[in-house]
């Protein structure tokens, strides 16, 4: 690819945030017509260049030439003209408009002063056929997955003429299917000439869509290397700035005689059925299965966040009533949810007060806070998880996603929970976060902790669990011990490996690997 043109080229950008240097002095380059893949941990500096190429924020220094031009005064509306688009990780769609309504929002076609709703149908079509998409230009966006959602983000990206779209972590939501959905599309946009600069921790897909990969890391440029000849552990070690040998850390056997502490009997909600397991002390416990199997919703039946139908739950060998969260908290259960920007933070709020607000009646004395208490525990608590903040004022919304997941973690370790549930506890953050969030389960359970751990990604369920429950359509249909587990077993346990959709439950037996 050495001989394609040049349509983006950074050049010696820094950019500063009181307290904060995001930005040092950072080079990239972009070709015409190859997905060039912005690679760094959470807090390298990659959000914020994607900012000043979209005018959303000014560089303090350096150079930024688009098209042969240099940027200056750049702002989002020059952005969107000169055909620089992004699609953010949080999508930007109004579910109650049509999917033309969407993709022309704020553009709309006019005959006269009335809007053209016809042309802007049959515009909306002519991209989404330019796509190879098969999608109704008249459906509402809230009757869509999400990968199609993106799909019409993509498409308003076409009507604005995009020359370089912008994608961060475009698969972060996805299943399997949708990825391979998503990927089709990015090559057709490639095939035309376009442009991508694509952002994702999952380093597993860049050879599979990726011409180039470029590494930040601390907010400085590393390096850019062809994708094709460089493998996974050179990436992770350019962007950790260390070799990384293990990308879990070692773990401890959970004694066999650990007594139980939690156990479900026939637990029924609206989205499972029937769920019986057991969580013993000092143990990690992973559940399984494909989106959608009721993984999720047995988590938030076990935090009160969902009512219970049917069954029982049991703590210490004796049945408790969880109705609400607030009973749960009661019964010293924590949860750490799968969306932490909406369900587990309030962003506008400072890191002291979004570790503090669950907890204040432990800072409490007759009624009175005790300012004294709380900076010394959060200080502690700030050190002992290793976030990145400049202080403990400053508002969480600017946090890198990894410091962000440690604060929801650390306002309930403040609650000393006896059993933390982990939904999806590394989505969207880097390889080095993850790992120090595999650390912090780890101590859990070395303090005599319990944890349920949901996640999509298998190697880290295999890397982490000490046992495996797989779900499938909102039942269990196998316990793996950890000597059983491996990615074939559980992908046929999670797809239901019963030809007749029978609810056959397969026991863990670390002796017979076979079904």
């Amino acid at each position: 690819m050495a001989h394609q043109e040049v349509i983006l080229s950074v050049s010696d950008v820094s950019k500063g945030f009181p307290g904060v240097r995001a930005l040092n002095g950072v080079s990239f380059e972009l070709r015409k017509g190859e997905v060039h893949a912005l690679l760094g941990e959470n807090g390298a500096g990659k959000s914020t260049l994607m900012k000043i190429l979209t005018g959303v924020i000014r560089k303090d220094s350096g150079s930024v030439r688009y098209d042969g031009r240099e940027l200056d005064n750049w702002t989002i509306e020059k952005s969107q003209q000169a055909g620089i688009a992004m699609i953010y990780q949080e999508l930007h769609l109004v579910p109650n408009l049509s999917v033309a309504e969407n993709i022309y929002l704020g553009r709309e076609p006019k005959r006269g002063l009335l809007v053209d709703y016809k042309k802007m149908r049959e515009d909306a079509a002519a991209i989404l056929a330019q796509l190879g998409v098969s999608l109704d230009p008249q459906a509402k966006i809230a009757s869509l997955s999400v990968a199609y959602q993106q799909i019409v983000e993509i498409s308003k990206a076409v009507s604005l003429n995009a020359r370089v779209l912008i994608m961060d972590e475009p698969t972060a939501p996805l299943t399997n299917e949708e990825v391979s959905l998503l990927f089709d599309l990015v090559r057709r946009l490639k095939a035309s000439g376009v442009s991508i600069i694509y952002i994702s921790h999952r380093l597993e897909e860049l050879a599979q869509i990726c011409d180039r990969a470029t590494v930040f890391r601390d907010g400085a440029y590393v390096d850019t290397l062809d994708v094709a000849g460089t493998d996974k552990a050179t990436f992770i070690s350019l962007m950790v700035g260390r070799e990384m040998t293990n990308l879990f850390p070692p773990r401890s056997v959970v004694d066999p005689n650990s007594p139980e502490i939690l156990r479900t009997e026939n637990l029924s909600t609206r989205k499972v059925r029937h769920i019986s397991l057991e969580l013993k002390r000092g143990e990690i416990l992973g559940i399984a299965g494909l989106v959608g199997a009721g993984r999720t919703e047995f988590l938030r039946a076990l935090c009160g966040a969902d009512p219970i139908t049917g069954g029982k739950i049991f703590m210490h060998g004796r049945e408790v009533r969880i109705a609400s969260p607030r009973d749960a908290i009661a019964h010293r259960i924590a949860m750490v949810p799968e969306d932490r920007k909406k369900q587990g933070l309030v962003l506008g709020m400072s890191v002291r007060d979004n570790l503090t607000y669950p907890n204040l009646d432990r800072f409490s004395r007759f009624g009175f806070l005790s300012p004294r208490s709380i900076l010394a525990r959060v200080s502690e608590t700030i050190q002992q998880l290793r976030i990145k903040t400049p202080s403990d004022t400053q508002r969480t919304i600017f946090l890198s996603g990894g410091n962000q997941q440690k604060v929801v973690i650390g306002k309930w370790l403040l609650a000393d929970p006896e059993i933390i549930l982990f939904d999806e506890p590394t989505r969207g953050i880097d390889v080095g976060a993850k790992y120090e969030i595999y650390c912090i389960m780890n101590e859990l359970k070395s303090q005599g902790k319990s944890v349920i751990m949901v996640s999509s990604e298998m190697p880290e369920l295999i890397g982490m669990a000490d046992r495996m429950y797989v779900f499938c359509d909102g039942r269990l249909t196998g316990q793996l011990s950890q000597q059983e587990m491996d990615e074939e077993m559980i992908m046929r346990l999670a797809a239901d490996f019963s030809s007749n959709g029978s609810s056959e439950f397969r026991e863990a037996n670390p002796r017979e690997n076979a079904i």
